[in-house]
Parts: structure tokens; sequence; C-alpha cells
């Protein structure tokens, strides 16, 4: 090989290498922000989170009391369900606030299937609904913090 073609294939890898560096960071989401370990807090995580939480808020008042309209609560309960996979479809990172929302979502899920179970049933709703919901809000607001301060 002559000295010529060495010095183009330097070149060749050196613009790859700049162009990966420099502009590689331009396509990543610019809602995520690094952490202190490198790892990621992608921050329309809980955007997401909290539009499950709030729909499930805002609609789940319809099911305490008998009669219970059964379409009306498979469709309440398909919206609710569809948010929460995408909460944790958007926190799927390592990030300690990561597995806070994640946490605050399965607790979420599993108070809309025993609300469900109960519907079913024809019993009661659980006793303690509203406290589990303040329970995941809490959750929601730990990460909330965590992400602020970038874990």
């Amino acid at each position: 090989m002559d000295l010529s073609r060495i010095v183009k294939w330097l070149v060749i890898l050196i613009v790859i290498f700049l162009a990966w560096k420099y502009l590689s960071p331009k396509f990543l989401k610019k809602s995520a922000a690094p952490t202190g370990d490198g790892t990621f807090v992608n921050s329309s995580c809980i955007g997401a989170a909290d539009k499950a939480s709030a729909t499930w808020g805002s609609g789940v008042g319809k099911f305490v009391n008998p009669p219970y309209d059964m379409d009306a609560w498979s469709i309440f309960r398909s919206d609710v369900d569809s948010k929460i996979a995408n909460a944790e479809g958007q926190c799927a990172c390592v990030a300690e606030s990561c597995h806070k929302v994640q946490s605050a979502m399965h607790d979420l899920s599993s108070l809309a299937g025993d609300l469900e179970s109960a519907l079913r049933n024809g019993s009661p709703p659980p006793g303690d609904i509203v406290q589990r919901q303040e329970a995941i809000d809490r959750q929601l607001d730990e990460a909330r913090d965590l992400i602020r301060s970038g874990k």
C-alpha cells in the first residue's frame, strides 16, 4: 500500500469518527438527561406516568357505586392499561427514578385489577382505593425528585 492510500484511509476514518462523535448526540432524544452513572433519565417518562394516574383518578369515581356499567368499565380499563403500558415503555431505563415510576405503574395496574375483580364479582370496591392512589401519587412525586437530582 502506498502512502497516499494510507493517508486517504486515515482521513476517512477521522471524518467518520468526528461525525459519530459530534452528530450522534443530536439524534438522541432531547428529553433525555444524563445521570451521574452514564444512564439516561427520559423526562417523558414521568409525564406518561402522570397521564396514566390522572386518567385513573378522573374516571374511577364512576365505578365506586352500583349499578356498574361494565361496558364503560371495559373502555375505561383499556384506556388506563394503555396509558400504564406507555408509561412503562417510556420508563425502561435503569435509573432509580425509572424504577420508582415502574413500581407506581405496577401498583396502579394492581389497583385497577382489584377494582375489576370487585366489580365483576358484584362486591363493593376495595375500601383503600384513595389511600392506594395517594401512595401511587407519592411514588410519582418521589420519582420527580429523583429526576431533578439526576437519578
